[in-house]
């Protein structure tokens, strides 16, 4: 699967900083070395409406990892995912009366424009979850043949009994997993299983649904968890620097993914950081598709909302911190990029040195881009009051801007 073609990012003066970041397993701030290779895998969409404002925040969330890293010298090995086989899809293509590949194709085309219009920069592999499956099979088959695995009713589950560390992502305790897995695509009340938690690693063929086949595991598809830990193996391999997405994917996903892999290897950690966006709400809850609060980036670009305003306007808030999409937002955003687009149109300006330390010292802490924005405006603030003789600021600032923030001046 191919993704979307990738913004130049212009070369910056001297080196950026290490990045210091959030990490949910421990609930601390760690200091990233990747060495010359930067590696990170990004839960992606489930194509059955793309792409709205929550999905736009973890994404630009990711991309300021990838910036900094890059910023630093480094390459970045940044793998996603596409889940185009699910339940969600399939029940979104039967109430629309779609083929669930048309729905999957369209909506994930309709992602990769909204990614380009937004400058995010693109994963060196695209993998879709269909186009993984002959990867998928022989995990699954390791697993059961290890004893961490066993069939019900023609279904594979995992059992979470056979990772020592479970939970060591999510710290939750087995309560508040157990409501989490029923809200999140789990089935904890089926009979038969052995803890409750197991999740699925191999869905058996159903009347009317795709399937694939699965070797000794007969035909079916694969669950949603593995699907990830499939890909991030073949493409990363273990200890990889950043999983990332949103809040709502430490458990179950992130939490099961990890299990997975590290039974299957035999390692850990699975990752070296676990790192999750906040959500973003609408008229005061989170949005969703299932609620049908959505505010898309299509709809905004189609109403003539400059991507960059978009974009200004995701970066206003802390990635980790949940927030309320409004039209007051919005206009902030398209306010500030019109007061930094007209700074940077002037021939010279204040020195822009010390401002674009200040924008890389904000995003190596833990990506507080936020306090970028707010630097970025006192030097528009200084042009516009004070101006300056030094020829190179606007050019360095606006370079700075495009390079860091992903913000096309």
């Amino acid at each position: 699967m191919y993704a979307w073609p990738a913004s130049e990012v212009p070369a910056l003066p001297g080196r950026g900083r290490d990045l210091r970041i959030h990490d949910t397993a421990t609930g601390g701030t760690l200091t990233l070395d990747p060495g010359p290779v930067a590696r990170i895998y990004v839960c992606g969409i489930t194509p059955y409406d793309a792409t709205h404002m929550g999905h736009a925040a973890t994404y630009n969330a990711f991309d300021l990892v990838q910036r900094v890293w890059l910023d630093t010298k480094r390459q970045v090995h940044y793998v996603q995912n596409v889940t185009d086989i699910d339940d969600p899809l399939l029940e979104r293509a039967v109430a629309n009366g779609d083929d669930w590949t048309a729905l999957a194709e369209r909506e994930t085309t309709l992602f990769r424009e909204d990614m380009t219009a937004l400058r995010m920069l693109p994963p060196r592999h695209y993998i879709g979850a269909v186009e993984a499956i002959p990867g998928i099979v022989p995990l699954v088959e390791r697993l059961r043949d290890a004893g961490a695995a066993y069939e019900l009713e023609g279904d594979i589950y995992f059992s979470v009994e056979s990772d020592p560390s479970f939970g060591g992502v999510s710290g939750l305790d087995a309560e508040a997993m157990r409501l989490l897995s029923a809200e999140r695509g789990g089935d904890p009340d089926r009979p038969g299983k052995k803890n409750p938690l197991d999740p699925m690693l191999w869905l058996a063929a159903r009347p009317g649904e795709p399937s694939w086949d699965g070797g000794s595991l007969g035909r079916g598809r694969p669950g949603w968890h593995i699907e990830c830990v499939a890909i991030a193996l073949d493409h990363l391999g273990m200890g990889f620097d950043i999983q990332g997405g949103g809040s709502d994917l430490a458990f179950p996903h992130h939490e099961m993914g990890a299990s997975h892999a590290q039974v299957l290897t035999g390692e850990r950690p699975f990752a070296k950081a676990y790192v999750h966006a906040g959500m973003v709400a609408l008229d005061g809850e989170k949005m969703s598709k299932s609620k049908g609060n959505l505010v898309f980036v299509s709809a905004l670009r189609r109403d003539g909302v400059d991507p960059a305003a978009i974009r200004l306007a995701l970066l206003a808030h802390h990635y980790r911190e949940d927030w309320e999409w409004t039209d007051g937002v919005l206009q902030e955003a398209q306010e500030r990029l019109a007061r930094w687009r007209a700074a940077v149109s002037r021939p010279d300006g204040p020195p822009a040195d010390a401002l674009l330390d200040e924008i890389r010292t904000a995003l190596a802490n833990d990506l507080d881009a936020p306090a970028a924005l707010a630097a970025v405006d006192r030097w528009a603030s200084a042009q516009a009051s004070e101006g300056g003789t030094d020829e190179g600021a606007p050019g360095l600032v606006s370079r700075a801007v495009d390079a860091l923030l992903g913000v096309a001046l």
